[in-house]
């Protein structure tokens, strides 16, 4: 069926964030690979299907040492348009730090020499089911901005799972794996960042679209009334 998709999964606050990792590294098998998960959406705005799909090349160089800037190919975005997004939060590098020692002592798509890539293959995907595999991926379709069907691919298993990691943390209906993305857009345009940026770093093509993160509270638009009222 073809339809165009709303973003209207809830936002967290910071200490709902925190509760949700709490929970995740406590209760999880996989604590390793999920935490990160969680924390490249949360400080990255990735989706889900680009979580399934970014490969150990595009997060690491050869030599080992961590990307800061990671090339989201035109492939694997929703929008089939290239972005890159920035490896720049503590929690998230020390994450994926990690997640890839993780999978070296458990040979998880790994190689026989360590000096390159950790010791990773490098077209294997960042992120494995924990068999060790990638995630499956769906073809699905969606209206674009001209009105014309197009087909996108959706890791339909990761986001059901994800979405199973806010339930496990006492989350209720809502929430889902867009949850963290959305937690992302509205925290940069909380903190005052502008629209273009915002728009940029989710990937999206016009400002229209930036519209579902724009969540403001009444105290909020009380705080903003006062304000301008002692401004006069």
């Amino acid at each position: 069926m073809e339809k165009r998709c709303t973003s209207d999964a809830p936002t967290l606050k910071p200490s709902q964030i925190r509760h949700l990792l709490r929970v995740t590294e406590a209760t999880s098998r996989h604590p390793e690979r999920d935490t990160l998960i969680l924390l490249l959406a949360f400080t990255c705005g990735m989706r889900v299907s680009e979580v399934a799909q970014i490969e150990v090349a595009d997060v690491l160089l050869p030599s080992g040492q961590l990307r800061e800037e990671v090339s989201l190919r035109a492939a694997i975005t929703k929008g089939c348009r290239q972005r890159c997004v920035y490896l720049s939060h503590p929690k998230t590098v020390a994450a994926l730090e990690r997640y890839i020692e993780w999978r070296w002592l458990n040979n998880k798509g790994t190689a026989m020499d360590r000096r390159t890539w950790r010791g990773l293959m490098p077209e294997t995907c960042l992120i494995l089911t924990h068999k060790g595999g990638r995630y499956e991926l769906s073809v699905k379709r969606r209206i674009n901005d001209a009105g014309d069907p197009v087909e996108y691919l959706a890791a339909d298993s990761l986001q059901s799972y994800v979405t199973g990691l806010y339930r496990a943390a006492g989350f209720g209906s809502g929430y889902s794996s867009h949850s963290g993305r959305r937690t992302f857009a509205s925290r940069l345009l909380a903190q005052g960042h502008w629209l273009e940026t915002v728009q940029t770093l989710l990937g999206h093509a016009e400002l229209d679209h930036i519209a579902p993160y724009l969540e403001v509270s009444n105290k909020e638009l009380r705080e903003a009334a006062a304000a301008l009222g002692g401004a006069l």
